[in-house]
């Protein structure tokens, strides 16, 4: 059974970080795309990042393009999305997946999903 949690969401303010990670089990992690989506009340699960098995390439939402960063460490089947410059309209549920291929946007093409973590961004 898949598993995935995230965690470091938490409250700050406009302009500051944080780190979000999503921890994978259940799976052969290194040979899986993964991605970072995020919804907010009343709205769709948007597409923000992803990354490729190996971590060698990466696909980011124009919104977030240069403020967030996706890296993985597959000895510790871990993604990362670092998020600086954070703005309010970041405010979501932050959301990890696991695709066979990184240049996927679409929810549709994720099959397994964790929890989520919030983030909210005061302003």
């Amino acid at each position: 059974q898949v598993r995935l949690v995230e965690s470091g969401g938490g409250l700050v303010q406009a302009g500051g970080s944080l780190r979000l990670s999503c921890v994978a089990s259940g799976l052969t992690f290194r040979t899986y795309a993964m991605g970072w989506f995020r919804q907010a009340p009343g709205k769709d699960r948007d597409f923000v990042a992803s990354i490729s098995s190996s971590g060698g390439s990466t696909n980011y939402a124009v919104s977030v393009k240069g403020r967030f960063t996706i890296s993985r460490d597959n000895a510790k089947n871990t993604v990362y999305l670092q998020m600086n410059s954070l703005k309010p309209e970041d405010t979501a549920v932050y959301y990890c997946g696991r695709s066979g291929s990184y240049w996927y946007t679409q929810p549709i093409n994720y099959d397994y999903w964790g929890q989520g973590t919030q983030v909210t961004v005061s302003s």
